[in-house]
């Protein structure tokens, strides 16, 4: 079994007291190092989303997934037929 190597930063960080007891009521977590993080997950997740849905309808595609899965299944032959010529 393999384990993540977590790497973790030690910060020293000014934020209000009156904000931390809100995330730690609003995250329902027991430590602020969990609230934290779950914000700073949340916060980027949502910048993510954000910025995809800022492309919308600025890429062209024309996707036909019977047509990819043709392709694809073809491909799966060719590649099988190889094989078998070994």
């Amino acid at each position: 079994m393999h384990r993540k190597e977590v790497i973790k930063m030690r910060a020293t960080l000014e934020i209000p007291d009156a904000l931390i007891d809100d995330l730690l009521k609003v995250t329902g977590e027991r430590t602020k190092t969990r609230a934290i993080c779950l914000a700073i997950k949340d916060y980027i997740r949502r910048k993510r989303r954000e910025k995809l849905l800022s492309l919308s309808g600025k890429i062209k595609f024309d996707l036909d997934w019977e047509e990819m899965e043709e392709i694809e299944l073809k491909g799966m032959k060719e590649r099988e037929k190889l094989r078998n010529s070994r």
